[in-house]
């Protein structure tokens, strides 16, 4: 049978299929394409690759086929490379150097470099990738940038576009270039220093992308220029982020027609006004944050709309009011945070039907019904913070909430006691009661049913606890903190089964105990331990598991003896107020490396000797303090590599010579207090320019000499400048005036904190002693209220310049015992803030300004011996003061003195005040010649006035006579009658 032409076709056919795939199978076996392959080698020549990622991309005989190099996918079909994934590799280079490179990948449908340490301009031709569906370049630390991005227009498949992080400061038509990707639904565009839109009549009729679902414009600086353009997308967008994107204005009601969109995140802006009603119309949101803005008014009614919500963060706003009962709509709620306002009332008992609601976070409210919280059979609430609220009343019942696993309520005012159904709570992981009126015991059966409790916070409530090893509780808690509770006075023994601290405050709670052996093999993962102001005794023993991040507190206890090396490992150490004594400070080498020691305080011990030629081994440090100790000799020039160190407390040892000059290396500093030393020298120039930040300096009790450097005027910030009782000579400079912060209200605050394991912070105030009203005063948290210059009891000379009087902010002035001459400024009255005011023993003349009375606050003066003059100037202000202000000043008189002035006890009219002091009282002769004068000139007025009337007109004459005839009459006849009458009755 003849075989017909059509199967000789279809045969044909079928083999031709088959030795197409026999080459499609051998040209798998070689891999990707030759051309590809070199492309993908001369972009790895362009990339900085520090750590061998792309080790497996080469020439090599192995390394042949490119798709098995790392991060690179090829089709299995082609051969062409289709994906480049090289994220998060710490790779690097110029992104401009490689776009040659990346163009030669034509069929390249996913590149994704983000997460590197790519910096440059971004290449154009990138746009040359047309069969590109996702591009992502964000989050690279090498700062890439771009000007212009009309390229985007040639990647019509490009489906998710990520540039977060590249600069597109100078691309003012972005929004122009996006409208022309139709096929874009994600968008990524965070941190990329975006223009503001330039307004347009046609910027919201360009034709744009109806399916970009997702939008990220974080971290931007944008304006409500955007809103015309955002709401072109209100029928696709799924996502929308615009948090930190500094926008300032109303929220607009157009955000209610977004009827698709599940996410809207508008947080950390300065959005104002009211939230709109609007909002009730976005019934498809599930997730809403609204918070750190300046939002005001109450909650609308309209959330309870939005049903699907899940989802709801307004905290830090100025919403008040109370929540409205429509919350209790929101039926998928999980999570709610609507703290830092100022909402009041009642958690609503509408509430009670969110039995999905798991977080229910700080909120600003005064009361708490538990009973309506029971509603629900199966609750699942997890998470319970209601601190730093106006809770009254006793601690509720919460033994119905199953699921809990946080219960905050730390600082508000529950009294009572704690009640033992708080142990039913067996999901427990965090209770933090901290700052509450509790009282009573605190027992076995509180605790022991919270087997999963990891953080327990009961710190400063009048708790007592009563736990005895054989109860103890089945947690294993990684942070205790019982600060004032009742513990003592034996060491609690139920901590030692406690094995996984990380936490442990125990302070002031009472323990007159030594720190039993067993405590301190429980350290070796602590990153916090305060047992401070107990009356713990013993020694340290000297332990190498003190981990490099410990911050320690053992002040105030009756500890004794050396300090171990051991304890400087820490990061934070606290064993001032304590017995320490002898040479604690050695050149050692640190255990195990670590942070650094950055706190340090030891004063108020019995430490000696001298200090250490190795301050490199703490060159982190923030703050030294070792006061009040019995240190002695120079202070060490390695002092200067302290660059760090803001706080230098040295005061009341025995520490001799002049300061270091490397210290001027320490340009950090805020707070240097040296008082009370045998510091010696001048002092320097450097202080003045090299530490422009100190805010407090205290040199006094020492014996530095010389003059006051004019290069001190340059501490703008200073505040507290006290070179007091030492041996300075010479002039108080005038330049004082530049002490600007001292002229200026506001005070920077002597604060810093601390991590301890990158998670536990520790807050500092930094504290200094001041002489004040003549007695030693410890300054801490209103030590920035004290501005101050104390230059007393020196040798200074020359007058008060005037220019001190610029300091308008000054609290105190005291330049007592030294010898300065001249006036008091009269100026002085412009010190309106001053409280303290000490110029005795010194050789100051003159009159006491008047301006002085004019100062309302001052409640401590003394002017005693100088040589001042006058009357002390009348005020209620002056007149208060005990008559010793001005004792010592034989020219004073008037009020408070007993000693009166000439011109009072002659009724107002001197003639001698004129011959005391004819240089002094010129002015008050002068007024005297006209007072007297203008009585002359009144004399004679008066008297030719009356008398040459009665001389010239003969008729005023008889009458004026005639009257005083009468008037003698009346005076004769009214004495005889008088007279008369007192003798009858005396004779009766």
């Amino acid at each position: 049978m003849a075989t017909s032409p059509f199967r000789y076709f279809i045969s044909l056919f079928l083999l031709l299929l088959c030795f197409e795939a026999c080459l499609r199978v051998g040209d798998a076996t070689v891999g990707c394409r030759e051309r590809e392959r070199q492309a993908l080698l001369h972009f790895k020549q362009g990339v900085v690759d520090d750590d061998g990622v792309l080790s497996s991309w080469g020439n090599g005989e192995d390394k042949r086929d490119c798709c098995k190099w790392a991060g690179v996918e090829c089709n299995n079909q082609t051969g062409h490379v289709i994906r480049l994934d090289l994220h998060d590799q710490s790779l690097g280079g110029k992104i401009s150097q490689l776009g040659p490179s990346l163009a030669e990948l034509q069929h390249l449908k996913h590149l994704n470099l983000s997460y590197n340490d790519f910096k440059g301009i971004l290449p154009t031709q990138l746009g040359n990738l047309s069969n590109l569906q996702s591009l992502d370049l964000g989050s690279n630390y090498g700062h890439m940038s771009c000007e212009n991005l009309d390229w985007l227009s040639h990647l019509p498949s490009l489906t998710h576009l990520d540039l977060s992080g590249v600069y597109l400061s100078k691309a003012i038509h972005w929004p122009q270039a996006i409208n022309k990707m139709p096929s874009l639904t994600e968008l990524y565009l965070s941190d990329t220093q975006l223009p503001p839109i330039i307004p347009t009549i046609s910027i919201s009729h360009i034709n744009s992308s109806t399916s970009l679902a997702v939008l990220h414009l974080s971290l931007n600086g944008l304006t409500s220029s955007i809103y015309p353009w955002l709401f072109n997308f209100s029928s696709s967008l799924v996502h929308l982020d615009l948090s930190m994107t500094d926008l300032n204005e109303l929220i607009p009601d157009a955000f209610g027609n977004m009827t698709t969109l599940a996410y809207l995140d508008l947080s950390w802006n300065e959005l104002c006004g009211s939230i709109p009603d609007a909002f009730g119309n976005m019934t498809t949101l599930a997730y809403l944050d609204l918070s750190l803005n300046e939002l005001r008014g109450s909650i609308p009614d309209a959330f309870g709309d939005m049903t699907t919500l899940a989802h709801l963060d307004l905290h830090s706003n100025h919403l008040n009011g109370s929540i409205p009962d429509a919350f209790g709509n929101m039926t998928s709620l999980a999570y709610l945070d609507l703290s830092s306002n100022q909402l009041e009332g009642e958690i609503p008992k509408s509430l009670t039907d969110l039995c999905n609601l798991q977080e229910l976070s700080r909120n600003n409210l005064t009361g708490l019904k538990e009973k309506d919280y029971l509603a629900c059979p199966n609750h699942t609430l997890e998470v319970l913070d209601l601190s730093y609220n106006q809770l009254k009343g006793s601690f509720p019942d919460l033994s119905g909430f199953s699921q809990l696993r946080e219960l905050d309520l730390e600082f508000n005012q529950l009294n009572g006691t704690l009640p033992e159904s708080i142990g039913q709570l067996a999901q427990l992981q965090v209770l933090s009661i901290r700052s509450n009126s509790l009282r009573g015991t605190v027992s076995a059966n509180h605790l022991f049913g919270l087997s999963n409790l990891s953080y327990l916070d009961l710190s400063f409530n009048s708790l007592t606890f009563n736990i005895s090893l054989e109860q103890v509780p089945q947690f294993r808690a990684s942070g205790i903190m019982l600060a004032s509770c009742k513990l003592g006075p034996r060491f609690p023994n139920w901590l030692q089964t406690q094995e996984f601290f990380s936490e442990l405050d125990i302070s002031a709670s009472g323990i007159s105990d030594v720190i039993p052996n067993w405590f301190w093999n429980l350290t070796s993962d602590l990153k916090s331990l305060n047992i401070s102001n107990n009356h713990i005794s013993g020694t340290l023993p000297n332990l190498t598991s003190y981990p490099s991040y410990l911050g320690m507190d053992m002040s105030s206890n009756c500890l004794e003896g050396s300090i171990p090396q051991s304890v400087f490992n820490a990061r934070w150490l606290d064993l001032s107020k304590n017995l320490f004594s002898g040479i604690s400070l050695s050149c050692g080498t640190p255990n195990q490396p670590g942070w650094g020691l950055a706190h340090l305080d030891l004063s108020n011990n019995r430490l000696s000797g001298e200090l250490p030629n190795c301050w490199e081994q703490w060159k982190e440090l923030i703050v030294l303090n070792l006061a009040n100790n019995n240190f002695s000799g120079k202070i060490k020039d390695s002092i200067g590599l302290l660059h760090g160190m803001q706080t230098l407390h040295l005061r009341n040892n025995s520490f001799t010579g002049a300061l270091p000059s490397s210290l001027k290396n320490c340009r950090a500093l805020r707070l240097i207090d040296l008082g009370k030393n045998k510091l010696s020298g001048k002092i320097t120039a450097w202080m003045g320019g090299s530490l422009s930040d100190l805010v407090v300096l205290n040199l006094r009790s020492n014996e530095f000499n010389g003059s006051i450097p004019s290069s001190l005027c340059q501490l703008k910030q200073i505040q507290m400048l006290d070179l007091s009782s030492n041996n300075l000579s010479g002039k108080i400079p005038k330049c004082l005036k530049n002490l600007t912060a001292m002229a200026q209200q506001g005070s920077p605050v002597l604060s810093y904190v601390a991590f301890y394991g990158l998670d536990i912070p520790h807050y500092y105030v930094d504290s200094t002693l001041v002489q004040w009203k003549g007695k030693e005063q410890e300054y801490k948290n209103t030590l920035e209220l004290i501005k101050s210059i104390d230059f007393s009891s020196n040798k200074l000379i020359g007058e008060i310049p005037i220019e001190v009087t610029d300091l308008v902010e000054l609290v105190s002035l005291n330049l007592s015992r030294n010898n300065l001459i001249g006036s008091i400024p009269t100026t002085i009255g412009q010190l309106k803030l001053l409280d303290f005011l000490d110029l005795s023993q010194n050789q100051l003349n003159g009159r006491i300004p008047d301006t002085l009375s004019q100062i309302a606050d001052l409640s401590v003066l003394d002017l005693s011996n100088n040589t001042l003059s006058g009357k002390i100037p009348l005020g209620t202000q002056l007149q208060s003061f005990d008559a010793s202000t001005y004792e010592g000043n034989p020219g004073l008189c008037g009020p408070p003195l007993l000693k009166r002035c000439p011109e009072d006890e002659l009724g107002g009219v001197s003639f001698t005040s004129g011959l005391s002091s004819k240089k002094e009282d010129i002015q008050d002769d002068a007024n005297n010649i006209w007072f007297y004068g203008n009585i002359v000139l009144g004399f004679i007025i008066g008297f030719w006035g009356v008398c040459g009337t009665l001389l010239f007109n003969s008729s005023w004459r008889y009458a004026y006579f005639q009257f005083l005839s009468k008037i003698k009459d009346w005076l004769y006849v009214t004495t005889i009658v008088n007279m008369n009458r007192i003798r009858r009755s005396l004779q009766g």
